[in-house]
């Protein structure tokens, strides 16, 4: 609704018939208008199209208080914090009212008074909508004064006023939302004393301070977020608020490695320009995008990783920015204006993930690095299959392979230093018979550092699927025959016994983690 902001009296606002409307049902024909115009409502919010958004609106729709349930990394916050856009661009309320009260139907003893006083004169302000939303996240410190209010005794005292006079009352955050949006995020981690507090506001839509008779009946939409664990098996929110609350709309992580991607190349910081010019031009192979994705889809289905905490999207962003440092920092260190991620670079987002996911034990007694190196390496493995034949393939994919094999088992090896030139990083991986004419063969690369990088992809695969060897040293790493490696893990203690054969080094083990330790 376009508010006539230039009334600036009450008798003004009564003469041009503005209506007004409570701030669900104002919500609710704006959505209305927005779903006609088919406007985007919540842009940037990817992947929830079909699930998410349209359960959120039916929710608006049906002027419900509602709760978005889901693990971090999903959007809840992002999602409430739009909300406001669906609210009118001003509403005007009496002026100075710490409640933003109605002109028509003030609820404080203040602004009644005025309005008796002043009458049609009683001046009126337009409030944006920006000043209608109010957020919490809910501590265990938090308090009834907080949220709704208390007896304020400096303005007792100051005005001479007894605590019975309901001019003493100091208002909370929640009444100073009155006509407007007020959110709680992290809902159970309220006291349960904090969260009683709450029903009458949800059902009544009024509330009450310490042992006033008056009430003050308000007019906000409560939104909260929380996350499973805590909404359910915890026991932290008290079943008459969950109760009272209409709609509960779960939220998810991406269900497709592209819809994960839409949002990784959204949200990364991948445009390096400083006034307007790159230091280094990075360039990052399209597959590559895809292992940062999968990273976290092993990640979800991990073991070793406390699933009830989730793995947020916030994984796949900090990632994709320290596999860009990475490059960017080595072609600094070389003098090089270009350069192109290579698979040695994500060693270095492993930094990225460990910080963002919870272990159980199993994943602490394994070692957040070892975990880290797993989920990289189980989505090479993954997503190497749809570029090249499957080396797990014996009859038809691993003879595709062989060439490179072979050159590992005469006995030679390849060192990759993780902060080596262009020109030293081609001369080391040209030199592996049948390398560079497998990777022509099967793809089609952009540039000769998206070839290079490619080479090693193929590398690394084998290596996941234990065709090579692979050892790790601080700032470099090693590929060399499986049996090699095999042998130099074994030192002088010995010889493995005499049933040895290739199947034996099949990547059939139930233990991912094996080759990191």
């Amino acid at each position: 609704m376009s508010a006539p902001t230039d009334l600036s009296t009450l008798g003004e606002l009564k003469e041009s018939d503005y209506q007004i409307r409570s701030v669900k049902d104002e919500m609710r024909a704006n959505l209305i208008e927005h779903l006609r115009a088919d406007e985007d409502i919540f842009p940037g919010i990817l992947g929830y199209d079909q699930t998410v958004i349209p359960q959120l609106q039916n929710a608006i729709l049906a002027k419900h208080d509602l709760i978005l349930l889901g693990l971090r990394g999903q959007a809840k916050s992002r999602m409430i914090r739009m909300l406001p856009r669906l609210l009118d661009d001003h509403v005007p309320a009496i002026a100075d009212s710490p409640l933003n009260e109605d002109p028509f139907n003030p609820i404080t003893k203040q602004a009644r008074e005025r309005v008796d006083e002043e009458g049609d004169d009683t001046p009126i302000e337009w409030v944006p909508r920006d000043d209608r939303y109010g957020e919490k996240l809910a501590t265990p410190d938090t308090t009834i004064a907080d949220l709704i209010g208390d007896i304020d005794p400096i303005k007792a005292a100051n005005k001479r006023l007894t605590y019975a006079d309901e001019e003493v009352i100091h208002f909370g955050i929640i009444p100073r939302t009155n006509r407007g949006i007020f959110a709680i995020n992290e809902l159970p981690d309220l006291q349960p004393r904090i969260q009683v507090g709450l029903f009458n506001i949800m059902e009544e839509q009024d509330i009450q301070i310490r042992g006033f008779n008056v009430r003050f009946p308000l007019d906000v939409m409560m939104v909260y977020s929380a996350n499973p664990e805590d909404y359910t098996s915890r026991g932290n929110l008290v079943t008459p608020l969950k109760d009272r609350i209409d709609s509960q709309i779960i939220t998810h992580y991406p269900k497709t490695l592209d819809t994960g991607m839409a949002i990784t190349k959204q949200e990364a910081w991948t445009d390096r320009a400083e006034n307007g010019e790159a230091t280094v031009d990075v360039h990052v192979p399209y597959f590559f995008r895809e292992i940062i994705e999968q990273i976290a889809f092993e990640a979800r289905e991990s073991e070793y990783i406390d699933q009830t905490s989730g793995v947020s999207v916030r994984v796949t962003r900090a990632a994709m920015e320290a596999l860009l440092s990475a490059a960017e920092r080595r072609a600094l260190l070389n003098g090089e204006t270009e350069t192109t991620v290579r698979i040695s670079d994500l060693m270095h987002v492993a930094p990225a993930i460990t910080g963002k996911v919870e272990l159980v034990y199993e994943g602490e007694q394994e070692g957040a690095m070892n975990v880290a190196l797993s989920m990289i390496g189980q989505a090479i493995g993954t997503l190497f299959p749809r570029y090249f034949p499957d080396p797990d393939d014996k009859e038809e994919g691993r003879p595709a392979y062989q060439d490179v094999l072979d050159w590992f088992s005469s006995g030679q090896a390849l060192d990759l230093e993780q902060d080596m030139s262009h020109d030293a990083y081609a001369d080391a991986l040209q030199q592996i018979d049948g390398l560079g004419a497998l990777v022509e063969e099967h793809t089609s690369p952009d540039s000769d550092g998206e070839r290079l990088a490619t080479m090693e992809f193929v590398l690394e695969a084998l290596h996941q699927n234990s065709l090579l060897g692979k050892e790790i040293a601080d700032g470099a790493q090693t590929y060399d025959d499986i049996m090699g490696s095999m042998l130099s893990s074994l030192g002088d203690g010995g010889m493995p016994d005499d049933d040895f054969d290739e199947g034996d080094f099949d990547d059939d083990d139930d233990d991912p983690l094996s080759r990191y330790r």
